[in-house]
C-alpha cells in the first residue's frame, strides 16, 4: 500500500524537507558518493543556506543561479533558496559561459552559486550579468578571483556568515523557480513555477507511482530539468531517499542501481536504449521504471520488460509549462502500446479545436492542459505567454470565470475510453536526447561562422535518439568550407546534445518559401530519411 504524506495547505516546496524531517530525522534523505545525509542534516543544511543568502541581503523573490553538477550543495542551494523566500534557477551544467551568461542575465539573477573551476570558465561574461552581485564558489583551495562590485565568497565561508535572519514570507502561488526551455525560435524561455506547482507536481507524481519512505529514487537526470527536479521532490514530499548520481557510463547507472538498492528509475529514451541490453541481476530492487521526454521505442520497451520483470514501466508525457499531463498505467502497456494514457491525478487534459471546442474521440487536436501544475508563464515576456498561455472558460457549475491553461502546440487524439495518442509537435522544436533544442540557438552559432552564408538546422527522425540534429548550411561565395571544419569550429560552443549528428554543405542557396524564409518543411522532407528509418 501506498503511505502518501499529508501536505499542509499552503505548503511550499521545501516544507518537504523539514516535514520530513520532524517526522523522521534520522531517515536517509540524500546520498552523494561517500556523502550521506539524514532528513535532520538536511533540513539543518537548507536553514543554514537560507540565513547565509538573507545575511547577503537576498531580496524577496531574488533569483539564486546554481550551475555545478549534483552534489549536496547543488541540492542545499536550490532549496535554501526557496526557504529564504527567493526563487531558485538551475542551470544545466552542460551549458556554456555564454549560454550561462544569457540567463544570469535575463532573469537578473542576484547570487550564483557554482564551483570554483566552473567560476574560472564563466569569468569572461559574467561582467554581462550586471544584476549579480554575489558569486559563491565551492572547492577549489587557491584563492577565488575578484570581480568588480561582486561579492566572491567560499562556500564554507558563505555558510558562516549565516545570521539569525527570518525568512521573507512566501504563500504558494509566489514563485519558487525559474526552469529554462529552448524555444522554438530565439533564446531560452524561463518557465516560472510557484510552490504550488511543484508541490502539486509531487503529490500527483507520488500518488500514482505509490511512493513510500522506503523508496530509494536515483536522480540521473539534470536538476535543471523539471523530470530531474521531480526526483528530488517526490522523494522529499514522501520522506523517501534520493541518490545522486553524474554519470559517465550507463554501466555507472546500473551499477549505482545495485549499490544503493534503488526502487524508482527515471530516464529519457536514448539512456534507456543504452540500459535495455545490460546484465540487470536477477535480484534487481527496481519495482518502477518511468520514461518521458520523448516516447521509448517498442524494441527497448520490450527489452526492458524481459531484463527487469520485477519492475513496473511507467510511460509519461509532459512539457515544463505543466510539468506532468499524462502517464499509462503499466497493465495498459499491452493492451495500448501506443498511447500517452490519461491525465494524470489533479489534472485535466483535454484535446481542443482551434476555437477552444472539444474534439470527438478519434478527431485530431491540440492537446490543452488545465490545473494546478500550469506554471505562471514565460520569464519577462508577456507576449510568449499569450501564445501559450490562454484563459479558459471554467467548467465548474456553469460559472462566468476562466483561468489560465496550456496550449501544448502538440496534436493528440482521444480513442472512445479516454486514452490518448500522440500524433505530431506543431511547432519546429527539435526533442533530442530528452532535450528540446531550439534550432534558432544552433543556427546562430552557425551563422557566426563567417565562412556560411545560410543555414538550417532541423530535426530528424533517429533510431536512437528519437530525433537527431541536422545542419544544412550554404558557404559564402568562393569561400571552400567542409561539414568536417565547420563541426569542430561550432564544437566549443555548443554542448553536447546541441551538435548535429551530421553536415551538409549545401552547393545552391537554401530554398525559399512564399514569405522569402527558408523553407524548413521543405528541408526536413528531403532530409527525413538521412539516418534511415526509426525502428
Amino acid at each position: 500500500m501506498s503511505t502518501i504524506m499529508s501536505v499542509t495547505p499552503g505548503d511550499s516546496i521545501h516544507d518537504f524537507i523539514f516535514r520530513s524531517a520532524g517526522r523522521t530525522p534520522a531517515a536517509e534523505a540524500l546520498v552523494h558518493g561517500s556523502r550521506r545525509l539524514d532528513y535532520a542534516s538536511l533540513a539543518e543544511l537548507v536553514r543554514t543556506v537560507a540565513a547565509s543568502l538573507l545575511a547577503g541581503g537576498l531580496e524577496r523573490s531574488g533569483r539564486v543561479a546554481v550551475y555545478m553538477e549534483k552534489n549536496v550543495e547543488n541540492v542545499a542551494a536550490m532549496f535554501g533558496a526557496a526557504a529564504a523566500g527567493g526563487v531558485f534557477v538551475p542551470v544545466n551544467p552542460l551549458l556554456k559561459p555564454e549560454q550561462v551568461a544569457y540567463i544570469l542575465a535575463d532573469c537578473n539573477v542576484r547570487v550564483l552559486v557554482t564551483t570554483a573551476d566552473r567560476l574560472k570558465l564563466l569569468l569572461p561574461v559574467l561582467a554581462d550579468c550586471r544584476d549579480l552581485r554575489t558569486v559563491i564558489a565551492v572547492g577549489g583551495n587557491g584563492e577565488l578571483p575578484a570581480l568588480h562590485g561582486v561579492e566572491v565568497l567560499a562556500w564554507d565561508a558563505a555558510l558562516a556568515s549565516a545570521a539569525d535572519h527570518a525568512p521573507h514570507r512566501v504563500i504558494d502561488t509566489d514563485i519558487a523557480a525559474i526552469l529554462y526551455t529552448s524555444g522554438s525560435t530565439g533564446k531560452p524561455k524561463g518557465v516560472v513555477l510557484s510552490h504550488r506547482n511543484m508541490v502539486a507536481g509531487a503529490q500527483s507524481v507520488a500518488s500514482y507511482l505509490q511512493n513510500t519512505p522506503q523508496d530509494r529514487l536515483l536522480a540521473v537526470l539534470p536538476l535543471s530539468f523539471d523530470y530531474g527536479l521531480s526526483q528530488l521532490t517526490t522523494a522529499f514530499h514522501v520522506g523517501a531517499t534520493a541518490v545522486l548520481i553524474n554519470h559517465l557510463l550507463p554501466r555507472d547507472v546500473l551499477n549505482a542501481v545495485v549499490a544503493e538498492r534503488i526502487t524508482g528509475l527515471a530516464a529519457v529514451p536514448p539512456l534507456w536504449i543504452q540500459l535495455a541490453p545490460l546484465a540487470w541481476p536477477d535480484d534487481c530492487t527496481l519495482r518502477y521504471l518511468t520514461n518521458s521526454g520523448g516516447a521509448m521505442q517498442r524494441p527497448t520497451l520490450d527489452a526492458l520488460r524481459k531484463a527487469l520483470p520485477n519492475a513496473q514501466p511507467f510511460l509519461m508525457y509532459g512539457l515544463t509549462e505543466a510539468f506532468r499531463s499524462t502517464y499509462l498505467p503499466p497493465e495498459e502497456l499491452d493492451r495500448r502500446p501506443d498511447s500517452m494514457g490519461k491525465a494524470i491525478p489533479n489534472a485535466e487534459v483535454m484535446v481542443l479545436r482551434p476555437d477552444g471546442t472539444e474534439c470527438a474521440p478519434g478527431e485530431p487536436g491540440e492537446l490543452v492542459h488545465r490545473g494546478a501544475l500550469v506554471s505562471l508563464g514565460y520569464w519577462n515576456d508577456a507576449a510568449k505567454t499569450a501564445e501559450r498561455f490562454k484563459p479558459i472558460a471554467s467548467r465548474q457549475y456553469g460559472l462566468p470565470l476562466t483561468e489560465l491553461a496550456v496550449w501544448s502546440g502538440d496534436t493528440v487524439r482521444k480513442d472512445e475510453q479516454g486514452f490518448l495518442y500522440f500524433i505530431s509537435r506543431n511547432d519546429e522544436m527539435i526533442k533530442t536526447s530528452g532535450y528540446r533544442v531550439s534550432p534558432t540557438e544552433v543556427e546562430e552559432v552557425v551563422y557566426a561562422r563567417e565562412q556560411v552564408a545560410e543555414a538550417a538546422a532541423l530535426g530528424v527522425k533517429h533510431p536512437q535518439l528519437g530525433q537527431a540534429i541536422v545542419v544544412i548550411a550554404y558557404p559564402r561565395d568562393g569561400i571552400a568550407l567542409t561539414a568536417s571544419d565547420l563541426l569542430a569550429a561550432i564544437k566549443p560552443q555548443l554542448p553536447a546534445y546541441m551538435l548535429p549528428q551530421k553536415i551538409v554543405i549545401a552547393d545552391a542557396s537554401l530554398p525559399r518559401n512564399p514569405n522569402g524564409k527558408i523553407d524548413r518543411k521543405l528541408l526536413s522532407t528531403q532530409y527525413e530519411n538521412v539516418f534511415g528509418e526509426a525502428p
